[in-house]
């Protein structure tokens, strides 16, 4: 269960990341909503992070957490914010998902 947690939180990093992109370039009301997603996707992946930290291991976990959350930036700029797609972009995106997957498997 705490491994979903984990994953869960992983993307709420990915989504104050995303607001944060959203956020570049606004101002007034628009800023303050995006902040506010940014606010709450910031809480929600504390909270669940400090959740799973209950039984794995912080050295194991917060390397998977940062891993998801740069992993799913990286594929939210490239989807959403128009980012360029090369070769070694995803070739390093590959490796930092097999290293976040090995993780899981050496814990």
């Amino acid at each position: 269960m705490n491994w979903i947690l984990l994953i869960v939180a992983g993307c709420f990093e990915t989504g104050f990341a995303f607001c944060l992109g959203k956020m570049k370039g606004l101002s007034g009301t628009p800023w303050y909503l995006w902040g506010i997603g940014f606010l709450l996707c910031l809480i929600l992946s504390m909270v669940l992070l400090s959740k799973s930290v209950q039984t794995i291991p912080i050295g194991t976990a917060y390397p998977v957490w940062t891993g998801i959350g740069a992993v799913g930036t990286v594929i939210v700029g490239i989807i959403f914010f128009n980012e360029p797609a090369t070769f070694g972009r995803v070739l390093f995106i590959t490796t930092l998902i097999l290293s976040i997957v090995g993780l899981k498997f050496v814990h």
